[in-house]
């Protein structure tokens, strides 16, 4: 007996797509090489014809070049003769390894060349679409409520600084929903919790419209939260395990509806708050953008079936799935595939192997998913010490940019409110550059549509060949750029234009900065623990966000100077711990 939830998708079967499958002989003719217009008919390696022994990378080998031919780029190159069982066989085990091979890997190496010989097609792109609905949430709502913090403060007479707190509710509920699902997602499956997080959304956006006084507004603002901080580390996943090698960068793009999200927001806002009265002009912005999310979840699951991730299936013993989900893909696609499970068994079952096969009974299910929400989930991510330490450099960069960003973005509204006078609007000495409401939403929709093109640039630059670009180099220079005008925000912008100038810089290299981070960070973990440690890395993110709040609305003076150099500092750190991570995922094959 499986666990399954009623009414969230039939157990696939190879069955329902007939005509998919072609021999393996014939498999280098559907394949990423032959797409790409490599040769196929060379002779196989003849550095080893033994397939127990691995076969070391800097070892001079015969045949054509591959892709990279390292142990980064894998398997994403292959020759026909190499399409045989003890090709396959030789190719897995590529790579320096300490210890043993174990059978997850092994058959999760064989499933990504699968999907990679299938490549992009129709079903990879429609989930590119609904995967960024996840993202367009995320930044919907998080922009949503500060947006709606100068109404708060004026419809309930909540001071300036004691509205902040509203953004704490959120980052509360965000806490919950980021370490919850994200660890759920490796025991019940991705796609249960990729629908539920934006009902969970809907819901409870909505129901703050109705809310009667602020403290039930930041109760049900952080019950939304719980939803919307699912998305990020669920839908991340989920997309990474689906999509080809050659085709990693799309990763990267899917973050161009984080700030599409932050537009959409903006505009909204804008439009509403700017022309009806206070105690109105946020409960519509609230509801229609509730509404938007609501529609989203209809598509996502009236509208789409999904297909489980097969690397999760892989992960819980449940290969004929896995096997049926890449079939799928494929039939979908229009393309066709050689995997089967008897490929996967034949290509693992040799000497030097470790045998892990995982029981499906509901008793063992059960005692799993129990055990799960434990330290022992989280054990593997440390399993040597570069991924260990890949682990927790990663976590505090997350950290501290949870810390840092809400500190000035949460609160900007507020911020661009001043037009640079420094001072509160209760303050004795009224700046003379106070901006109207109407400005203040019309610069902060201007810094939204500035952002949007640095998810593209970002998607172009983390596949970059130069040893400054790539995941890591884009990471870093984006994320010392965004520390650098933070400081010159506060230095400098004086004026409703020079502090517009500045943001608008400021979001563009921020926007880069989290397309690359929301793509790096589930690279670099193994997808049995993908869940968990990209979980972990939003939990921390959100944790650190729920403090930002009380940092802000507790400083001394006026609160508008002191939060951003605290933001520009913490950025800064966050700078330094990613030159220092061990990990390029850039071409790199993902288990």
């Amino acid at each position: 007996m499986r666990f399954r939830f009623p009414g969230l998708g039939r157990q696939e079967s190879v069955h329902d797509y007939v005509g998919v499958l072609v021999p393996l002989e014939e498999a280098h003719l559907h394949s990423h090489s032959a797409r790409s217009g490599r040769c196929e008919f060379e002779e196989a390696r003849t550095s080893s014809d033994d397939p127990d022994v691995d076969v070391d990378v800097d070892e001079p080998e015969s045949g054509p070049p591959k892709d990279g031919d390292n142990e980064d780029t894998g398997m994403l190159q292959m020759s026909a003769a190499e399409y045989t069982i003890e090709g396959l066989r030789r190719e897995v085990r590529k790579g320096q390894r300490r210890g043993q091979w174990t059978e997850y890997e092994l058959k999760s190496k064989i499933i990504s060349k699968a999907i990679q010989d299938i490549g992009m097609g129709r079903y990879n792109w429609q989930l590119f679409v609904l995967c960024g609905f996840g993202w367009f949430a995320d930044n919907l709502w998080m922009q949503g409520v500060s947006l709606t913090l100068p109404s708060l403060s004026g419809e309930f007479g909540v001071s300036e600084k004691q509205v902040r707190y509203t953004t704490s509710s959120l980052f509360a509920g965000l806490c919950i929903g980021s370490f919850t699902w994200g660890l759920g997602s490796d025991i019940i499956g991705r796609r249960i919790a990729f629908n539920v997080t934006l009902l969970i959304t809907s819901i409870f956006g909505i129901w703050a419209a109705y809310a009667s006084s602020w403290t039930s507004v930041c109760i049900l603002f952080a019950c939304m939260g719980t939803g919307v901080g699912g998305n990020l580390p669920v839908d991340g996943a989920l997309f990474l395990e689906i999509l080809p090698d050659s085709s990693s960068a799309l990763l990267t793009l899917l973050s161009v509806w984080w700030p599409v999200g932050q537009l959409v927001s903006s505009i909204f806002a804008w439009y509403f708050i700017t022309n009806w009265p206070v105690e109105e002009g946020w409960r519509h912005f609230v509801m229609t953008i509730g509404i938007i999310t609501f529609i989203m979840f209809l598509i996502r699951f009236g509208v789409f079936h999904l297909f489980e991730s097969p690397k999760y299936l892989l992960s819980q013993g449940r290969q004929a799935e896995a096997v049926a989900v890449v079939h799928g893909i494929a039939y979908r696609n229009g393309k066709k595939t050689w995997l089967t499970e008897e490929i996967l068994d034949a290509v693992v079952d040799v000497e030097g192997t470790e045998r892990i096969r995982t029981r499906v009974s509901a008793t063992n299910i059960i005692k799993k998913n129990l055990m799960s929400f434990s330290l022992g989930h989280i054990r593997p991510l440390f399993q040597n010490r570069k991924l260990g330490t890949a682990t927790l450099l990663m976590w505090f960069c997350w950290s501290t940019i949870g810390l840092g960003y809400p500190l000035f973005n949460a609160f900007l509204p507020q911020y661009l409110s001043h037009g640079g006078s420094g001072a509160a609007p209760n303050d004795e000495n009224m700046a003379v550059y106070d901006t109207t409401p109407s400005e203040t939403y019309r610069n902060y929709a201007i810094i939204s549509v500035v952002g949007v093109p640095g998810s593209l640039l970002a998607a172009y630059t983390v596949d970059h060949k130069s040893p400054f670009l790539g995941r890591k180099g884009t990471l870093a220079i984006s994320t010392l750029v965004s520390a650098l005008f933070l400081f010159f925000f506060v230095a400098f912008g004086k004026t409703p234009n020079s502090q517009l100038f500045f943001t608008c810089v400021e979001a563009f290299c921020q926007n880069i900065m989290y397309g690359v981070l929301y793509a790096f960070t589930p690279e670099i973990f193994p997808a049995p623990v993908r869940g968990a440690g990209t979980g972990v890395a939003s939990f921390l993110n959100r944790v650190t966000g729920l403090v930002a709040p009380v940092l802000a609305a507790n400083v001394p003076g006026d609160g508008t100077t002191t939060p951003i150099y605290m933001s520009a500092f913490l950025i800064l750190a966050a700078f330094g711990g990613m030159v220092l991570i061990p990990i390029e995922t850039r071409g790199r094959q993902r288990l």
